[in-house]
């Protein structure tokens, strides 16, 4: 069975039909959904999800770059409120986003900075949204990070150089639909990439893998990422199956 990593079924694109996409999923041999916060609206709903369905979703908790403006620490405050009310198996999906908004880069920082202790602090792995801003947060871990930290780098499509240094600071891979797409340079990169650093996500509802792009992700598509990473490191999808729920279990100490 497979675990999808990264997937935001509360958002409300899954409102209407979550318990078939996930008895879907399933069905398609994924049996487990880790899903990221947004900010101190989607939590509710988050934790809903997981109540609903336990032992098969998980929680975690944090505020996403793209949510962070000059209130941040407010909803920060909030957030921790409930750090030990639940049992949060990351602190995600938290870092820096240079793509969409680049008016609060400095709030940015701060927030990622605060996130980051949190999770050294609970000793809980992180999981890192990193859009146009590797130099920025590699710059933060390495002043931050501490023995116990790890965590995933989401929807990884940086370069080589980028994906040794993730590597090099205990931190995995996480790969998604992009790896499918037509023309990508990623699949050069984890061509060069062991297994041993990789985990399988949707991100769904967004960025669904080809031949599905277009349309709304769901994690039953988990299994055409793997399918096309079982092609790129020619092995077998059993061994991808394996080898990336292995890594799920080092990472996610919570889920064990």
């Amino acid at each position: 069975m497979l675990t999808d990593s990264h997937t935001h079924l509360y958002l409300k694109e899954f409102d209407n039909d979550l318990h078939t996409v996930i008895k879907n999923a399933q069905d398609h041999k994924v049996s487990r959904f880790l899903l990221p916060n947004i900010n101190t609206k989607t939590l509710p709903k988050l934790l809903s999800v997981c109540q609903k369905y336990k032992n098969t979703c998980f929680p975690m908790i944090g505020l996403h770059p793209c949510s962070v403006t000059e209130n941040y620490v407010a909803e920060l405050k909030k957030l921790y409120s409930q750090i030990n009310q639940e049992n949060f198996i990351a602190i995600g999906e938290v870092g820096i986003d240079l793509y969409w908004e680049k008016k609060y880069i400095s709030e940015q920082k701060a927030a990622f900075t605060t996130q980051l202790n949190w999770a050294n602090d609970h000793q809980l792995p992180i999981i890192i949204h990193s859009r146009n801003s590797f130099d920025e947060i590699y710059s933060i871990i390495k002043r931050e990070k501490r023995k116990h930290t790890a965590g995933i780098f989401h929807c990884f499509s940086g370069t080589y150089d980028e994906a040794k240094k993730i590597i090099d600071m205990g931190f995995f891979l996480g790969i998604g639909g992009i790896l499918t797409f037509k023309n990508t340079k990623i699949a050069d990169v984890i061509e060069k990439i062991g297994l041993q650093h990789l985990v399988l996500e949707t991100d769904s509802p967004y960025l669904a893998p080809h031949p599905m792009r277009g349309k709304r992700n769901e994690p039953k598509f988990l299994s055409l990422i793997a399918d096309k990473l079982s092609k790129i490191k020619n092995v077998s999808m059993e061994e991808i199956y394996q080898t990336t729920n292995t890594n799920i279990q080092t990472i996610f100490s919570k889920l064990k």
